[in-house]
């Protein structure tokens, strides 16, 4: 085989063992978030009473997940959902970026000893877990770290294989650089963030790092300068997936950026004293050469370079937070005032608000997401039935023309949001799921088509109400009151599913929604018999009887359609 097909082979190796590297992670942490992903949602909602609290929950939960981007997603939509301020988001964001730092040292052990042996026991463990679909998601866990140590492995013998040390070509290339410039230190931060963004993958540049420095090409200050710009390369890609999100989600990944972008500042200061500190920790000697004390000894103590980098990531993030959790709330200030909430960004708009292409990286996570969005679906067709008792009460032909207008807006939005949230659904409805999380998904398909409903009864009303104003008749003073009542009932059906759509299930009651909902039904049936009577004793003509009793039937749908909301979301 000649060096081309030799190269081209080794090439082919590095790719996938980093493939398999990133496969792994994702499939581990999508895994355990299947296993605690409700605990964790509710330690983050409990654990963030002071900021102290909240960057160790940002840190446990991290750790647990390893994944910093599922930590900073649930942050982000508790605090749009009020849950959390952002002050507290932020110390759970700084807590994610030290909880992050375990990759690192997970990597390093990896790549100091040859660990491809053990993963394939853990392989065969993981494919009899998954066919016992009990212990399905144990197995998918066991699959992801047995493909992470297997690239890992993979990735120390390719990164052998390529005699990196020996290759005239590549010294050069390294070499041709001042490692005492600032420049150089500057140009490699600058090629870590680009190389972070292009692969969409922290881990997966880490991993080359390690894999030059540990063959002793790559000097230790040029490889740090790569895990830095990889530090603000992750936060920049964040930033752009934000662009499109809520205002609040764009002013938490503008916080994470700002604490990267501080601290690699602040580190350039320090650089090479902070560099030479956290080498003095792990037992490396900057100062050896190969020419001074021969080619082994060389490499050996290149073998501690994979340590080296996780150290420094981990100390780096732990001065910069141990520096910026103090000074939290003047960071929520710069973020608010860099990043101002839009005012035409409200309800009209009828935008997503929780849900946003691209920021989701886990179907858990996401389920989370549409069940916010739901929340907000019904918040707004309360608002929508608001407007329509404003419209009964408007006099007014040009405020009532305007009103009607808004009403007709929000039907359009109902529907707009019953398309984009269903769509949502069934992309995270492709993913592996449990069996838990595809029944939430049958329940939430259930209630934004019940909602969606809502909307159309609302809007029914309104053309009712239309229809009576064109008429030019009035409706008699026990009709108003009646109808008043009938109303009543209905907002406080709304009200009563708002309560469940956005309350913990086991806390609601959904007796009370069909207790409303009988009351609405005996109201229905004793003014259709009223209607009937009143007509039949000419106290008003047939015309002005059915518009009546076309709002009570209406409203009594409606009524109907929030019951089935209450039932999709509280059944067992």
């Amino acid at each position: 085989m000649d060096n081309s097909q030799s190269y081209l082979l080794l090439a082919f190796r590095l790719l996938g063992s980093l493939a398999l590297l990133m496969y792994g992670m994702k499939t581990m942490s999508d895994a355990l978030q299947k296993m605690a992903g409700p605990q964790l949602r509710h330690i983050l909602g409990a654990m963030t009473t002071n900021r102290f609290t909240g960057m160790l929950t940002g840190i446990g939960v991290t750790a647990a997940v390893q994944s910093s981007t599922a930590t900073t997603v649930m942050t982000v939509s508790f605090v749009s959902a009020g849950l959390l301020t952002l002050a507290q988001a932020i110390s759970v964001i700084m807590g994610a970026n030290i909880g992050t730092t375990l990759t690192a040292w997970i990597m390093s052990a990896g790549f100091s000893f040859n660990i491809t042996d053990f993963v394939y026991p853990a392989f065969f463990i993981a494919i009899i877990l998954i066919y016992r679909k009990s212990h399905r998601v144990v197995g998918d866990f066991l699959f992801g770290i047995a493909f992470m140590f297997l690239g890992l492995g993979t990735l120390r013998q390719t990164g052998i294989d390529m005699n990196l040390g020996e290759n005239e070509a590549v010294l050069t290339f390294f070499s041709s650089f001042d490692p005492q410039a600032f420049t150089t230190t500057l140009l490699f931060l600058l090629i870590g963030g680009v190389l972070t963004m292009c692969v969409q993958s922290s881990a997966a540049v880490m991993a080359i790092t390690m894999i030059l420095c540990s063959a002793g090409v790559l000097p230790i200050y040029q490889g740090i300068a790569l895990v830095m710009g990889e530090n603000i390369g992750t936060t920049v890609t964040s930033n752009i997936v934000a662009m499109t999100a809520g205002t609040q989600a764009r002013r938490a990944a503008f916080a994470h950026m700002f604490f990267n972008l501080f601290g690699v500042c602040w580190i350039l200061v320090v650089f090479r004293p902070f560099v030479d500190m956290v080498c003095g920790f792990v037992g490396y000697d900057v100062t050896m050469t190969k020419e001074t004390v021969g080619n082994a000894v060389f490499l050996a103590n290149a073998a501690k370079l994979s340590f080296v980098l996780a150290a420094f990531h981990t100390c780096f993030n732990l001065a910069n937070t141990g520096i910026l959790i103090w000074f939290i709330p003047q960071i929520e200030q710069l973020v608010c005032r860099v990043i101002k909430s839009n005012p035409n960004a409200e309800e009209e708009d009828g935008r997503l608000k929780y849900i946003q292409s691209g920021i989701i990286k886990t179907p858990e996570i996401a389920v989370l997401q549409a069940q916010k969005e739901i929340g907000v679906f019904g918040r707004r067709m309360q608002r929508m039935f608001g407007m329509v008792r404003d419209l009964m009460q408007e006099q007014d032909s040009d405020a009532f023309a305007k009103l009607y207008s808004r009403i007709e807006k929000y039907e359009g939005i109902s529907d707009n949001m019953e398309i984009e949230i269903a769509r949502y659904l069934e992309q995270v409805g492709d993913a592996h799921l449990s069996d838990e999380t595809k029944w939430k998904i049958r329940s939430m398909l259930r209630e934004i088509s019940e909602l969606e409903s809502i909307g159309d009864a609302c809007f029914n009303l309104a053309r009712t109400l239309n229809r009576h104003l064109q008429s030019q008749t009035e409706f008699t003073d026990h009709q108003l009151e009646e109808l008043r009542n009938m109303m009543q009932l209905t907002e406080d059906s709304l009200t009563q599913m708002n309560n469940a759509l956005t309350g913990r299930r086991e806390e609601q009651d959904i007796n009370k929604t069909f207790r409303i909902e009988n009351d609405i039904n005996a109201l229905r049936n004793r003014l259709k018999a009223e209607n009937i009577q009143a007509v039949n004793d000419h106290e008003y003509d047939y015309a002005i009887g059915t518009m009546y009793t076309d709002l009570v039937s209406e409203c009594e749908k409606l009524g109907d359609y929030v019951v089935n909301v209450v039932e999709a979301r509280l059944s067992k």
